[in-house]
């Protein structure tokens, strides 16, 4: 594997998570800087709960993008074949690094969201079933709940359950890649989760009373 092309696009993958969608669609459309609402974060839920699907659907769209384009970057290395456990590290690392990116952009002051969108996006791009059950899992939680940071955890933390059992082959770099998402989802929702045991943890508004 091309080492230095690998840290270009790791660099490259960086930059594209770097791209804080909720911050520049917010001023661009309603003239805010969404960090300055509600839980004060650059996501996706924050965007939809304070400034409305008209920036918030862009704005998921745009972050799972970023994540799924960054691990596509692995397919551009001269000479690495796929379905190797280098381009397996390749994909993830690059992955990781979009997710960095959308943490701590480069472009808007290190300040970024909670990477809910964006890895959704690269979980998409490397195991695009155990994805689509993680996101039934948000979906149903969601539901019942109406907390997005609810149906978000169990989303994060049921994923590496579905690739240990529905994933064909063993793909070690993804099982530790889906664990270590489920891990940093509970780091980053710590106060959400401490706002859902109190009680106090903003609720989703699905359908709206007439």
């Amino acid at each position: 594997m091309n080492i230095w092309i690998s840290i270009i696009f790791f660099v490259l993958a960086y930059l594209m998570g770097s791209v804080s969608s909720a911050v520049w669609l917010g001023r661009w459309m309603k003239g805010v800087d969404v960090r300055n609402l509600g839980s004060g974060n650059a996501g996706f839920a924050n965007v939809m709960r304070n400034l409305g699907p008209q920036v918030g659907v862009p704005v998921l769209v745009i972050d799972t993008m970023k994540g799924f384009l960054a691990v596509g970057l692995a397919y551009l290395i001269p000479g690495l074949e796929s379905d190797t456990e280098i381009f397996y590290v390749a994909q993830i690392a690059f992955g990781l690094a979009a997710l960095l990116g959308h943490l701590f952009p480069v472009f808007s002051g290190f300040r970024g969201g909670k990477g809910v969108a964006t890895g959704l996006g690269i979980v998409l791009a490397l195991f695009p079933l155990g994805a689509l059950l993680s996101l039934a899992v948000f979906l149903i939680a969601l539901l019942i709940s109406q907390y997005m940071s609810l149906g978000s955890l169990l989303a994060g933390i049921s994923f590496p359950l579905f690739v240990m059992f529905l994933e064909p082959t063993d793909n070690v770099p993804l099982i530790v890649f889906s664990w270590l998402v489920a891990v940093l989802l509970i780091l980053t929702h710590q106060k959400n989760i401490d706002r859902i045991l109190k009680g106090q943890e903003h609720r989703a508004v699905i359908f709206k009373k007439k």
